[in-house]
């Protein structure tokens, strides 16, 4: 039997996403089933391009307010998150 508050439990969620495309309306990643999202990015001043990877949190698990919050930099074969 399934405990109900396990099964109610919402916590954040980050995970690694690549930039689809950009649009006006922001930028299209994939979350975390493969489907396309149109997302905002929530650094200030941040300039993302196509094909950049980028850390995407989900948070308590609301898909209406995935977010871009870091970029993953590629250095010596490890991933770092700025």
């Amino acid at each position: 039997m399934v405990d109900r508050a396990i099964t109610n439990c919402k916590v954040d969620c980050t995970y690694e996403s690549v930039i689809k495309e950009i649009t006006p309306k922001g930028y299209v990643i994939l979350d975390r089933d493969g489907s396309e999202r149109t997302v905002q990015c929530c650094i200030p001043g941040l300039e993302l391009r196509k094909m950049q990877q980028v850390w995407v949190r989900e948070p308590m698990g609301n898909l209406k307010k995935l977010h871009i919050c870091g970029v993953i930099e590629n250095t010596n074969n490890t991933n770092r998150r700025r």
